[in-house]
């Protein structure tokens, strides 16, 4: 969920999208999609995981949410808004059209760490709709080395309070506490784990969240940031659901607003 994906970058990567075929799926995924930058997977793969989704934001462009949906994509997380006053000029398209092509979707804020937590939960609040069956919303924490405004490193326990308060609030208001969605340097730098019963979506693109997140537990899995999707220009991240397609459905049962 990188915040910065350029338009150079991202011209290139549909440029490759539009040239690869069959021989291009990459071992280790499920054969559905592929992957413009492939790792070489070994020990327990993505594809070891019956249920993937994806997620998105304006660097996508638009989407056709009815291919996507043949594809076999399971899920959808769309980034809605960022810091205090910043809302993805795609979010509306695609949580309607995600909607439309029966994607399940929710929708995720990107935290700005120059900014108090509250007024950040307040602006996400005030722009994703409480829509009945969505999927819960996503917390986004990262290091954002590429921000020209925020170089902040705050110390790692105000940023867990910081993350507390946005959880607390949304929590209450949605009814479902936010997934936080890390990377491995932001999760052990600020030791995440002392966050208790949160869920995670774990970024690990070079080895099973096993293998880089010891002893942690984790609902989703982004395993790439190059991944190829029918409907999706260019690259996009590709997700795997940490259990069955029955605990998926008991999953959706149970978190959905």
């Amino acid at each position: 969920m990188r915040a910065l994906r350029a338009g150079l970058i991202a011209l290139t990567l549909a440029a490759l999208a539009a040239c690869s075929g069959p021989g291009d799926r990459a071992r280790g995924i499920p054969d559905r999609f592929r992957d413009l930058d492939p790792y070489d997977w070994r020990g327990i793969t993505p594809a070891h995981h019956s249920v993937h989704g994806i997620d998105v934001s304006r660097y996508q462009g638009d989407i056709d949410w009815h291919r996507v949906a043949r594809s076999g994509v399971s899920f959808a997380f769309l980034k809605a808004t960022e810091g205090g006053d910043h809302t993805d000029p795609s979010f509306s398209a695609n949580w309607q059209g995600a909607a439309r092509a029966g994607v399940p979707r929710g929708a995720y804020h990107f935290f700005y760490l120059c900014r108090p937590a509250a007024e950040q939960a307040a602006w996400f609040l005030a722009h994703v709709p409480r829509e009945q069956g969505a999927l819960p919303p996503v917390l986004d924490v990262e290091w954002n080395h590429a921000s020209r405004t925020c170089r902040a490193r705050p110390d790692p326990a105000s940023v867990r309070a910081e993350i507390a308060t946005f959880q607390r609030i949304v929590g209450n208001a949605m009814g479902q506490r936010p997934v936080i969605y890390t990377t491995v340097d932001f999760f052990t730098e600020n030791d995440l784990r002392r966050l208790g019963q949160e869920e995670f979506w774990l970024r690990s693109v070079a080895g099973h969240p096993r293998k880089t997140y010891p002893g942690q537990d984790w609902s989703f899995w982004q395993y790439t940031g190059t991944g190829v999707v029918q409907g999706v220009s260019g690259a996009v991240d590709l997700n795997a659901f940490a259990g069955s397609e029955a605990d998926w459905a008991r999953w959706r049962a149970r978190r959905s607003l």
